[in-house]
């Protein structure tokens, strides 16, 4: 079948949704689906410089992502995402729909404009959406009585979790199917015989936790000797807030954005993910991602995390607290064999639950039944 994937945001800039949709594509092709990918871009140059200051991937996207605006940053959800809200975008939809003729289209965020509200509005073909925002979605008062009705062009509403499906279920009813964040796990990964350093990825957010992370940097690394490899921040961002926290960078790499095979390689050589978000999270993406390598983590106690950890995989974390950081890195650096046992318990357990192959199976069942159903609504009209 022929799949679009409609997302958001841009494709130029690293973000949680970005990185499922990719590897959505990529699990779906490998199924023996044609799969394209539409969203925004921001390719080089001044304007794209003066609209976005931290670093992207700015260039020519792949093949298979059909670029239809440029973004902008739109706070939400205590987020900073690219979000592409030009009108002229309308129009470009029009034609991508008309050109692809697409057997179904897979909505990210559908109630984000201006591209998966377009999408709603003008598309013919069944309609898949998943949501993946956790907690108050305060910025769905504003979208909910313009085009709130809009909801009922979608055939199947999935949630990455059950935080995330509440969250949508307050503002949208319905029901609701839970297919969790697929991550992409790596042929082979060896918890044993790291480099004795530790990770960080995410954007430089305050959800995020990197002020914290570095709060407790300098004890961390004076008790365990340990080097802090930051990814996926804008590294101009973080050198203005190691110098507004008076936090040297010693023992710290600060890697800016990775490509995929990039991160991959970061994550397998780390002991330990850290991820001390404040909340916000509905589901712990970079969690999988880091189990996929083998890689344990030690992790704020929040409520998207729990519905991803377990006692063998993670070390749970009061969140806000650089002091029961530096406590759990500290204890399990220095305790090699069970740091490996809890890197051979991850993978499996990423394997288990999230591994990109299942996930696409699950979602070609969900396709093929709401082309299905499209199709038998059809037949009863025509008779």
């Amino acid at each position: 079948m022929k799949i679009g994937i409609v997302v958001p945001f841009s494709w130029s800039f690293w973000g949680a949704v970005v990185e499922h949709a990719e590897l959505q594509a990529a699990a779906l092709e490998a199924l023996g689906h044609e799969v394209k990918l539409v969203m925004g871009n921001d390719p080089p140059g001044q304007f794209t410089r003066a609209l976005h200051p931290r670093v992207g991937r700015h260039g020519n996207p792949p093949a298979n992502v059909i670029p239809v605006g440029r973004s902008v940053i739109v706070p939400a959800n205590g987020s900073l995402p690219n979000i592409v809200l030009s009108p002229r975008t309308l129009l470009r939809l029009r034609r991508v729909l008309e050109r692809e003729r697409f057997d179904v289209l897979h909505l990210h965020e559908p109630m984000t404009p201006a591209i998966c509200i377009g999408v709603l509005a003008l598309a013919r073909a069944p309609i898949v959406a998943t949501h993946h925002a956790s907690g108050d979605l305060g910025w769905m008062r504003l979208g909910m009585p313009a085009w709130h009705f809009l909801m009922d062009r979608v055939d199947q509403r999935i949630a990455v979790s059950e935080r995330a499906r509440a969250s949508a279920d307050r503002w949208l009813g319905g029901h609701w199917e839970i297919v969790p964040n697929g991550v992409l796990i790596p042929e082979v990964a060896v918890p044993a015989g790291r480099d004795h350093m530790v990770a960080f990825v995410g954007r430089h957010e305050p959800r995020k936790g990197l002020q914290v992370l570095l709060r407790a940097w300098p004890e961390l690394h004076r008790r365990t000797g340990a080097r802090l490899a930051i990814a996926g921040a804008d590294p101009l961002a973080v050198r203005l807030l190691l110098t507004r926290l008076g936090v040297s960078d010693d023992g710290i790499d600060v890697m800016g954005f990775l490509a995929q095979d990039d991160l991959t390689a970061l994550l397998g050589r780390a002991k330990a993910l850290l991820a001390p978000s404040l909340g916000g999270e509905s589901f712990g993406m970079v969690l999988t991602r880091a189990f996929a390598c083998g890689t344990p983590v030690v992790a704020s106690d929040i409520d998207g995390y729990r519905e991803v950890v377990t006692p063998e995989t993670a070390v749970s974390i009061a969140p806000n607290d650089p002091a029961a950081l530096v406590e759990g890195v500290e204890h399990l650096l220095a305790d090699e064999p069970r740091r490996v046992a809890m890197g051979v318990a991850a993978r499996a357990h990423a394997e288990r639950h999230f591994a990109w192959p299942d996930i696409a199976r699950r979602l070609e069942g969900i396709y093929e039944r709401v082309i299905d159903d499209e199709r038998t609504k059809a037949g009863a009209v025509a008779a």
